[in-house]
């Protein structure tokens, strides 16, 4: 579904990201791992359109190149993403942040009819809460609601942008329930996380980047039992 090749992207003189290649087939996890500052964000915001990339860069999507391609466009391709630090609007409620992530099927109520129904049965705590004003959400619920309003445009390919970041251990095992959920009702999820281990749990195939550069990749079960990757990332936590 989503093929990377020779990805370079700049901040100013900086070279951020440095011929990155990546594949995310269709119905699958894939999940991109690294320290801060490997350049993960760089990436999602890359296939996305919301950076310019560098010239000679391929961003394939089913076999259309993106790269370069206005966020908007990007979007009604059926690419959705819930971004870092959740983002949601404080001041709007929750259901008027979810339909704000239905903008790009708006005129098609069947469609955001399904992503109501779709979001509070994954959600219950939101359907909860529809009324609630965003801002005054745990962070959990808030989370909760920046993949919900992703999931309302009814995206083909989901890119998850650090959903467990600041979260409690409960929660951020509830984060990765959901995420098998929604894999498993038939959306292609690439999900950039520091946590390794929890990623690596929950994804088919992984890719370590260093300091914009793909260090290793392979069969996500195959990188949490590499001994490289259980030093750098893991820690005592891959069992």
């Amino acid at each position: 579904m989503l093929k990377i090749r020779n990805l370079n992207t700049y901040y100013g003189a900086i070279h951020a990201l440095k011929g990155i290649d990546l594949d995310v087939p269709e119905g699958k996890i894939v999940t991109l791992v690294g320290s801060n500052g490997a350049g993960k964000s760089t990436t999602v915001l890359s296939v996305t359109g919301i950076l310019k990339v560098a010239e000679g860069s391929v961003i394939e999507l089913n076999g259309e190149n993106i790269a370069n391609m206005g966020p908007h466009k990007i979007v009604k391709r059926g690419v959705s993403l819930s971004p870092e630090g959740r983002e949601v609007f404080p001041s709007l409620t929750v259901e008027e942040n979810l339909r704000l992530g239905a903008f790009p099927v708006r005129n098609q109520k069947k469609l955001v009819g399904d992503g109501y129904e779709r979001v509070c049965q994954l959600f219950p705590r939101l359907k909860e809460r529809l009324k609630q004003q965003a801002g005054t959400l745990s962070g959990g619920e808030q989370q909760m609601l920046a993949i919900g309003r992703s999931l309302m445009g009814n995206p083909k390919l989901l890119l998850l942008d650090e959903p467990s970041l600041g979260l409690a251990p409960n929660l951020v095992q509830l984060i990765f329930d959901l995420i098998r959920d929604i894999n498993r009702q038939g959306v292609t999820i690439l999900l950039i996380e520091q946590n390794a281990n929890m990623a690596l749990k929950v994804a088919d195939y992984g890719y370590v980047l260093e300091t914009g550069r793909i260090t290793l990749h392979g069969p996500a079960k195959e990188l949490r039992s590499n001994e490289e990757v259980k030093r750098a990332y893991l820690g005592n936590a891959h069992s």
